[in-house]
């Protein structure tokens, strides 16, 4: 099973909505070519940054299709209020021809019992066993995998490869001591844009799923590439690795908070992208102070990164 996918960067790609309202599925395709392009290992569509619950399941799977028909390497958010609806999307997703899934836990209904979880997780993972597939762990999703329920899932489902942690540094210390350390195969991905350099040096991170990477994918993909050379050893490559991640430290905790698609399309606008200027509900938007916040921390950020010698190797 190729989890090639999985050991890379990947974004979480936002929804660019047209005039009318509707997702503008030629945007989406054209930013999911252009993040390729920058260097990135796939993306994956449609997760929280997408915007999942706002969207219909036609939406969502159309976006799907249209990616991968591009040759845009997909990770499929599987996202939904019902078991059927969330195995509806990994079986599109093996469909047409996607190349992995995020599984995202049982929400709203029997969302803390573990039995309706493994259920929920095993009918994903039997819609689409050619697939690897990932379990996206988030206290946001009021469920927490732990390792018990997921080594009973890999038993029966080998295309369970690992893991994505979107907690913060304990969680992913502790996927990484009680998960994913259990054999070579299993992939620990850091889910949330602050742990980046704490998931690879500390925790051995296989890859990582980005939001802030949608709008600044040469600075994330520097920093992945610096902490991989960190945890391998490389005092210099620490030391840049610290520099960038604080430098990004305010943009990237965006991540963590309920209006992180609205900062990172906000950021993408800024960058010139007009197309992010709409958020998929209408009544969705930032306040004027955090507009205003944004916008000074990004032309910060710019700034220190035209300064930074560590840019590209052989800085010093």
């Amino acid at each position: 099973m190729d989890t090639s996918i999985f050991r890379g960067c990947m974004p979480a790609l936002m929804t660019p909505v047209a005039a009318d309202g509707a997702p503008a599925y030629d945007v989406l395709v054209r930013k999911g070519r252009d993040l390729m392009a920058a260097g990135m290992s796939g993306v994956v569509y449609c997760g929280s940054m997408g915007e999942w619950p706002l969207l219909s399941d036609a939406q969502r799977q159309e976006g799907v299709r249209r990616l991968v028909e591009a040759g845009v390497p997909v990770v499929v958010g599987t996202g939904a209020q019902s078991p059927a609806a969330a195995a509806a999307h990994a079986a599109h997703a093996h469909e047409v021809g996607a190349a992995g899934l995020m599984v995202i836990p049982r929400v709203l209904s029997r969302g803390t019992s573990q039995r309706a979880q493994r259920e929920h997780i095993a009918r994903v993972l039997d819609a689409a066993a050619e697939l690897p597939a990932v379990i996206y762990n988030s206290p946001y999703y009021g469920y927490e995998t732990g390792p018990a329920l997921f080594f009973e899932l890999r038993r029966d489902h080998p295309n369970l490869v690992g893991f994505k942690e979107f907690g913060g540094a304990e969680a992913l210390s502790r996927a990484a001591e009680h998960i994913t350390h259990a054999d070579d195969e299993l992939l620990l991905l850091v889910g949330v844009d602050t742990q980046v350099f704490h998931g690879f040096v500390h925790c051995g991170a296989a890859g990582a799923i980005t939001g802030v990477g949608n709008c600044l994918p040469a600075e994330v993909l520097r920093l992945v590439e610096l902490a991989r050379r960190a945890a391998a050893g490389d005092p210099e490559a620490t030391r840049l690795a610290r520099q960038l991640d604080d430098a990004l430290h305010v943009l990237s905790t965006f991540d963590e908070g309920p209006d992180l698609v609205l900062y990172y399309k906000r950021l993408a606008t800024l960058l010139g992208d007009e197309a992010y200027a709409r958020p998929v509900d209408p009544g969705d938007a930032l306040g004027v102070s955090q507009e205003r916040f944004v916008a000074a921390q990004l032309r910060r950020f710019q700034a220190w990164w035209r300064a930074w010698p560590g840019r590209a190797d052989g800085a010093s």
